[in-house]
């Protein structure tokens, strides 16, 4: 059991507001290339002709990895759309690093197509993610032509607009589920999502942007001190996750449906017609 520790920080900006990456593959943990090395390596044995690029996100190479905590997160540009690939190996190569370095919390391979990053006029999560999280770890790095982000209403329109239908999904996954694994993950899985989403209803007031879990509950709760222990569950049950479905869908049928209900609000005032992207 992890507890929750006032760990993580937000982003900083530039003196035009734009959000920095902190990111450097220098800061990266020596103890990680190795596992660089193999995750490289299986998705170039895998997709030899696909592959553009692959970056690497999160708290590793911005070296602030917990030990046993922070999870190895892989982003892979291809050529083709994913859906278009074979990529049953993927599960494999997760399971093997896993069961190799119990250092890290598991590792997350993500696909994006090429042409997801030929827009560059609105906001788009995971060209964002590069941008200010990314390090390139192989090919041609897309990180210095995409555009700069604010803290504004466009970003925080990325974790809102598909908040509704992402917990009606993990509804769906947890009904009538026995697998305790599985509905760990996706407990884990959605309760970072709905912490983060507390933060995107916030962000045109503060002007602040985070994907570490802490500050970003701190910021939700400092305009809905009402919802702080709703929220600090959903903190817990990110970094705890329940084995119990029942138990999750009742928190998700609660403040799950609280969250839904506070978004549409945002959504009507700040993007009436419901656009999946909004203009830098």
């Amino acid at each position: 059991m992890t507890d929750i520790k006032p760990i993580g920080s937000l982003c900083p900006v530039d003196d035009q507001g734009y959000i920095i990456n902190q990111s450097d593959s220098s800061k990266i943990n020596d103890r990680f290339q190795e596992v660089i090395r193999l995750v490289t390596e299986s998705c170039l044995s895998a997709l030899s002709e696909e592959i553009h690029s692959i970056y690497l996100r999160g708290s590793v190479p911005r070296g602030m990895d917990i030990d046993g905590v922070s999870d190895l997160d892989v982003v892979i540009i291809t050529y083709s759309e994913p859906q278009n690939l074979n990529l049953d190996w993927t599960e494999e190569t997760e399971q093997l690093i896993n069961e190799r370095f119990r250092f890290i919390n598991g590792v997350e391979l993500g696909f994006s197509p090429l042409s997801e990053f030929e827009q560059t006029t609105h906001c788009s999560m995971i060209p964002f993610i590069l941008k200010t999280y990314g390090i390139c770890i192989y090919g041609e790095s897309l990180i210095h032509k995409l555009p700069d982000y604010k803290p504004d209403s466009s970003l925080a329109n990325e974790h809102l607009i598909h908040l509704a239908p992402l917990i009606e999904r993990a509804k769906q996954e947890l009904t009538g589920n026995e697998d305790t694994e599985d509905i760990e993950d996706c407990c884990s899985w959605i309760m970072r999502i709905i912490v983060r989403a507390g933060l995107a209803l916030v962000i045109v007031q503060e002007q602040s942007y985070t994907r570490d879990l802490y500050p970003a509950y701190e910021l939700f709760t400092k305009h809905y001190p009402e919802k702080e222990q709703d929220m600090r569950t959903a903190l817990w049950y990110a970094i705890n996750p329940l084995s119990n479905a029942e138990d999750i869908l009742d928190f998700l049928n609660g403040f799950g449906s609280w969250m839904k209900a506070e978004t549409e609000n945002w959504l009507n005032v700040l993007n009436p017609y419901r656009e999946p992207h909004l203009p830098l």
